[in-house]
């Protein structure tokens, strides 16, 4: 199971969506939610201290950690190092590659300084691009 954790607007959903091939539009998620083997969280639990220890706690549930970072936002949104609290391993995905404005590098480089190492991955939900090396690195984690 993934569990995917990013700010709000990142694309959570949607990628979960595009991953399970659901056509579904992707609707604010509210509350944490356990769906088609992935652990959607919202994006205000990333960005308020107060709901860290929520994230922390459900993350033991899941067997790796998406870090999700919109390539359109040129905002730090994810503290320094706030991939530490997470028991499990943790992988960069920026998304909405494919959207005006995208400056991947520079998203890529928010995820660095939220704590991600390797591997990192650039997807679009909408054109599909980047899904399969995602999928397929997840199925050979077997989450």
């Amino acid at each position: 199971m993934i569990m995917l954790v990013g700010p709000v607007g990142a694309g959570k959903t949607s990628l979960i969506n595009a991953i399970n091939n659901d056509c579904n539009k992707a609707e604010k998620t509210s509350s944490i939610c356990f769906t088609n083997g992935a652990i959607d969280t919202p994006g205000e639990y990333a960005q308020m201290p107060r709901f860290y220890s929520a994230l922390a706690v459900t993350a033991t549930e899941a067997t790796l950690v998406l870090m999700v970072q919109d390539a359109t936002d040129c905002r730090i949104t994810l503290p320094p190092g706030f991939t530490a609290m997470f028991p499990r391993p943790v992988v960069g995905v920026v998304t909405k590659i494919d959207a005006p404005g995208a400056d991947q590098e520079k998203a890529k480089n928010r995820l660095l300084q939220a704590g991600i190492k390797e591997p990192f991955f650039c997807v679009s939900a909408y054109t599909r691009t980047g899904l399969a090396e995602l999928t397929e690195y997840l199925t050979r984690k077997e989450v």
